[in-house]
């Protein structure tokens, strides 16, 4: 098969790929941690919202998940495996709501992700240092491969009863008595891990990992999933693929891969990402949803078209926030770090008003050049850039979306 990154809202996109086609399904969706993150991207091109924000409540979000699983569900082969990541905030209703659809008697494990940071510095609890990864197949026969990623007894752990002993061939073994049976384990067998996963986290000043995405989890926790219940060939899903995490490791592993997200930006990411894996090509996967049309980008969320402007523009993101005086982003000019400003507009008919804010907002700056884009502009509002291009050592330039998307002369 082709590996596939769908750029969609996972219902639509999920409803498009076959009854009991998958083989392995991850998904780490948003937390219920009613908290929201701006994170500018490392290379300054793009600006990324986290919301995770549920007004309503628990109730609310469980019925947002129930359709995404129960389609993730007819998905999965009677032979796959799935594993839904969370945290204290909603392990419990989702626990419940999974019982429902896999039913009891298929749930596999209740794995806690221990990673030692984090946590911060509570007073009235104890330190929050793990989250949850709930572990379900559809049938019985579901694919398990522990010992793949097994662990290797090389020293006495004390976790068995007796002494140990040395067999004809000299390796050590202790034997454990239970319902009548001698079970023999070897201290250089590998061992079927437990439900504790002690994992590191990315630290935040790994610079070969970590992208500056707040929720990233790292790819030895990945490796370890994807080992565990999958085998070479084999076609891994990723419903909220974020950063791509998921995606480069099933690549890393031989296994066939589909990723979707509903961000063109977090597309974009996963794209530049999956080009330092080292032996993949965009011709090597097919990559479909992305906004091709006017009214593509009208329906972009505001941040996403922020970023599609800047991108095509080949611009920068303005890294405040907070007082940036309406100047989304901005170009260097030249050798001397001369920068032009940029804002953007997602809308239509924008006017003189407009032009007059910016105008003050560049003097502020000291930039003596800037652009707006937008959908379209009044006559007011070109007549203004005129006046304050013949009238200001300063010169404001109206870009349309049109001409972006299209690649047309942008230049009014």
């Amino acid at each position: 098969m082709k590996n596939r990154l769908i750029c969609a809202d996972n219902m639509d996109a999920l409803r498009t790929i076959g009854k009991e086609s998958i083989d392995l399904i991850y998904i780490d969706p948003p937390f219920f941690s009613h908290r929201q993150y701006e994170v500018i991207w490392g290379d300054e091109g793009e600006v990324r919202s986290f919301e995770d924000r549920w007004e309503g409540g628990i109730n609310v979000y469980i019925e947002w998940m129930r359709p995404r699983v129960e389609e993730l569900y007819r998905v999965l082969k009677p032979t796959g495996s799935f594993y839904l990541h969370c945290d204290w905030h909603a392990n419990a209703h989702l626990r419940i709501m999974m019982d429902e659809i896999f039913g009891v008697k298929n749930f596999r494990n209740e794995i806690v992700w221990y990673y030692t940071s984090g946590g911060g510095r509570p007073t009235r609890w104890f330190n929050r240092k793990h989250d949850t990864i709930l572990y379900y197949s559809k049938t019985k026969d579901c694919f398990y491969d522990g010992l793949a990623i097994g662990e290797k007894r090389t020293k006495d752990e004390g976790t068995f009863s007796g002494y140990f002993k040395t067999d004809k061939k000299g390796r050590r073994y202790q034997e454990v008595r239970s319902h009548g049976k001698v079970y023999r384990y070897y201290t250089d067998e590998a061992k079927n891990p437990d439900d504790v996963w002690l994992i590191p986290n990315i630290p935040q000043r790994d610079l070969t990992e970590r992208l500056g995405y707040p929720t990233q989890k790292p790819e030895a926790l990945l490796e370890r999933i994807i080992t565990a219940s999958s085998k070479k060939g084999d076609v891994v899903l990723d419903a909220f693929c974020g950063c791509g995490t998921t995606l480069v490791v099933a690549h890393k592993l031989r296994r066939n891969w589909i990723g979707i997200d509903i961000s063109p930006t977090a597309a974009k990411v996963m794209k530049n990402r999956l080009r330092k894996v080292g032996d993949i090509k965009d011709s090597d996967y097919i990559t479909t949803g992305m906004p091709i049309t006017i009214g593509d980008l009208r329906e972009l969320k505001p941040f996403e078209f922020q970023n599609w402007v800047i991108h095509e523009m080949g611009a920068r993101q303005s890294r405040k926030k907070v007082g940036d005086f309406g100047i989304d982003g901005y170009f260097i000019k030249d050798l001397w770090h001369n920068e032009a400003g940029i804002q953007v507009k997602q809308s239509s008919k924008v006017g003189r008003n407009v032009i007059d804010n910016f105008e003050t907002a560049l003097k502020r700056k000291k930039y003596k050049e800037g652009y707006i884009v937008a959908f379209s502009f009044t006559k007011g509002a070109c007549e203004e850039a005129a006046r304050v291009k013949n009238q200001e050592e300063l010169e404001i330039k109206l870009i349309k979306v049109e001409g972006l998307l299209y690649k047309k002369k942008p230049i009014l």
